[in-house]
């Protein structure tokens, strides 16, 4: 630029003029070169193009992982089979043990971990086809060769369930008269898998009220006047 200034004040003003008017426009030409010049190296040139890669990470969803819990189940257990087999099920509960309704037994069959096998372990309870009243409870254990009784519990009315890893059983209790299906409260225990065995964690009583919905209210009696004065 300082030599082109140089060459137009030597040959006169007109020329000066043309001089100053070619600089600028070479100015002009220069800054646009320089601005196309940034622009194309995409260092911070105003039309570089694409969606930034934070964008893209955004948008992007990932694929939910399979549970590795679900992908170790198994077919259906076949619980009478394994009540029939298992010397732990006293002969009362398997002489009982007959279908209902063709082949629909009274079993409930529950899967879930309790155990840390490699399988899920199996609940089984048995009940009475008329009230539904259970006879025993039974926990089995896979243990690579197949299912090992490792939780017995037989007595009236006794159930149980697996609650986030532990047994669940429920057993009545009853008073002297009470009917097995009209138990006077319940208790409730908790177990927990330790070791190669289940060991009580929690244990809860309750007791059932007898008066409710039994009658009609009494009405309270009304004050005596002679105690009012």
């Amino acid at each position: 630029m300082r030599g082109l200034r140089g060459r137009g004040t030597d040959n006169g003003g007109d020329s000066g003029l043309s001089g100053r008017a070619g600089g600028t426009a070479a100015a002009v030409l220069a800054a646009l070169a320089l601005f196309s010049a940034g622009c194309s190296t995409g260092g911070s040139g105003v039309q570089d193009e694409g969606a930034a890669p934070s964008d893209t990470v955004a948008k992007a969803t990932p694929s939910a992982a399979p549970s590795p819990d679900a992908s170790r189940f198994t077919d259906a257990v076949d619980a009478v089979r394994l009540l029939k087999s298992d010397p732990k099920v006293s002969d009362r509960v398997k002489a009982d043990l007959r279908p209902c309704a063709r082949d629909s037994y009274p079993v409930d069959t529950s899967y879930g971990t309790l155990t840390g096998a490699g399988a899920p372990d199996v609940v089984v309870n048995v009940m009475t086809c008329g009230d539904a009243v259970g006879m025993g409870t039974y926990v089995y254990r896979e243990d690579g060769k197949g299912y090992k009784n490792v939780f017995t519990a037989e007595e009236p009315s006794v159930y149980a369930a697996i609650d986030r890893g532990d047994l669940v059983v429920t057993r009545p209790v009853y008073a002297s008269g009470d009917p097995v299906s009209e138990p006077s409260g319940e208790e409730v225990t908790t177990y927990r898998w330790a070791g190669d065995r289940f060991t009580q964690q929690y244990w809860v009583r309750n007791e059932y009220s007898r008066s409710v919905g039994e009658g009609d209210v009494l009405p309270s009696e009304a004050p005596d006047p002679a105690d009012e004065s």
